[in-house]
């Protein structure tokens, strides 16, 4: 049913049309479609979900950084101790003693030890040898509130040696 509208020169359709009333019988017939889309509630839980996992994500970042950093200072750490091993075998035996002093790398200072020993028969654990040392290198760094440290040896024998 159409309503129409006289105007001048013609007529025209209404942009209103009467409400359809539907019997009680066809009302139960009548079906709901469910609503497609996202509810506030599951997208909050989404949210929620998506925030725990990056956060998770960003301490693991974060720990990865501080292990770089640490893998970085210990390898500076054992160059420096493979350095002044080889130092004190440059000259050939080495003479007993302690040498002592600090390398900066970086912002990184470095401490470092080195010790060379003569090692007794009861260190040898009952072997007779003679002109048997040991050199003992120390480095140490603070890392934090704490002193870190990495120690290395290495034994040489005196070369005279029949």
């Amino acid at each position: 049913m159409e309503n129409k509208r006289a105007t001048m020169g013609g007529t025209r359709k209404s942009a209103f049309t009467p409400l359809e009333v539907i019997p009680a019988s066809r009302v139960a017939n009548l079906r709901c479609e469910p609503l497609t889309g996202f509810t506030f509630i599951e997208v909050l839980v989404a949210l929620v979900i998506v925030s725990i996992s990056l956060l998770a994500l960003l301490r693991l970042h974060i720990i990865s950084i501080s292990m770089t950093d640490t893998a970085e200072i210990t390898s500076q750490a054992v160059f420096l101790a493979n350095e002044k091993i080889a130092e004190t075998l440059a000259p050939g035996y080495p003479e007993e003693g302690t040498n002592s002093g600090t390398v900066q790398k970086k912002a990184l200072y470095l401490h470092w030890r080195t010790e060379v020993t003569d090692l007794q028969p009861p260190q040898l654990g009952g072997l007779d040898i003679d002109g048997l040392r040991r050199i003992f290198v120390d480095v140490s760094w603070k890392q934090g509130i704490r002193r870190k440290h990495l120690q290395m040896s290495t034994y040489v024998a005196d070369r005279k040696l029949p």
